[in-house]
């Protein structure tokens, strides 16, 4: 562990969130991904689904899963999944490379219809419940919360809107996916500000 927070040291000798270091999967996702702004639609959308998915998994089984995702669900484009059918739905339960869940599987279907009714879309609309303060700055793991009344007011939000797999744990686990939140831990090579990235 470092001195200036409980970031532990990776294995290049920088200081990471200690989930960010677990496997080189995490690595890669934490300083690369993980909190980074994301703002156009699809890119929303993917998250959106993904941790939707994630809603009762391990993170890992998710992200190992991804490219499996990405070509199931024709790259998360939201205009091709928003015209999936029956026979998609078939074709998704019957593959081995991602969470064959049929709820979730048909949430991430309609949640692409919902997407695609939104006038000014997914990503302005997710944004528009940025916290207008950020929050003071994590020190250890103990202090990132599972929701937010911000969380709250964006699930609820998606939900009004026809989206689905949704609630307040899954919106904060988005809004730090998507860099609505920075919930690195102080002295993380991957915060915001840290000048040695």
């Amino acid at each position: 562990m470092t001195a200036a927070a409980q970031t532990m040291l990776g294995p290049d000798g920088r200081p990471r969130c200690p989930w960010g270091i677990s496997t080189p999967d995490y690595v890669a996702y934490h300083d690369d991904e993980w909190g980074r702004p994301v703002r156009d639609d699809r890119g929303m959308y993917e998250r959106l689904s993904l941790e939707a998915f994630q809603s009762g998994l391990s993170w890992i089984t998710i992200l190992r899963k991804r490219a499996a995702f990405r070509a199931a669900f024709a790259g998360f484009d939201p205009t091709v999944v928003a015209g999936f059918g029956d026979d998609d739905v078939e074709r998704l339960l019957s593959d081995t490379g991602i969470v064959r869940n049929r709820a979730k599987i048909l949430a991430t279907i309609g949640n692409a219809r919902a997407a695609l009714a939104l006038p000014a879309g997914l990503a302005a609309l997710t944004w528009s419940y940025a916290p207008s303060v950020q929050a003071v700055a994590p020190r250890s793991a103990a202090d990132v919360p599972a929701t937010t009344p911000d969380s709250v007011a964006l699930a609820r939000g998606l939900r009004s809107h026809g989206f689905r797999f949704v609630g307040p744990t899954t919106a904060y686990a988005l809004m730090q996916a998507v860099g609505m939140v920075d919930d690195h831990l102080v002295g993380c090579v991957a915060r915001r500000g840290v000048s040695d990235r």
